[in-house]
C-alpha cells in the first residue's frame, strides 16, 4: 500500500544521496501546482512543507490542488 511505497521512496533517496537527504515526509497527490504554462511551482510546495504562508497563487492552473496538498501534509 501507500505506507510500503512511502518507505521504499525514503530508502531509495537515502541509498542514492545519503541519510542527510532523508525526506521527513512523503505525500501522494494526483496533481502538482502548475502555472498556466505548465511549470511546477516548487516555491509553493516548499511553503506548504515548511508551514509558511503561501504567496501569490493567481498564476496557478488549478489553485485547489494546493489546498489538497496542505490537507495531506497536515494529516501525515
Amino acid at each position: 500500500g501507500d505506507d510500503d511505497l512511502r518507505e521504499r521512496i525514503i530508502t531509495a533517496v537515502e541509498d542514492a544521496i545519503g541519510p542527510i537527504a532523508r525526506p521527513e515526509q512523503v505525500v501522494f497527490t494526483p496533481e502538482l501546482p502548475k502555472t498556466r504554462s505548465g511549470k511546477i511551482m516548487r516555491r509553493l510546495l516548499e511553503d506548504v512543507a515548511n508551514g509558511d504562508e503561501l504567496g501569490d497563487t493567481s498564476t496557478l492552473r488549478n489553485p485547489d490542488v494546493v489546498d489538497d496538498i496542505e490537507a495531506k501534509v497536515s494529516n501525515d
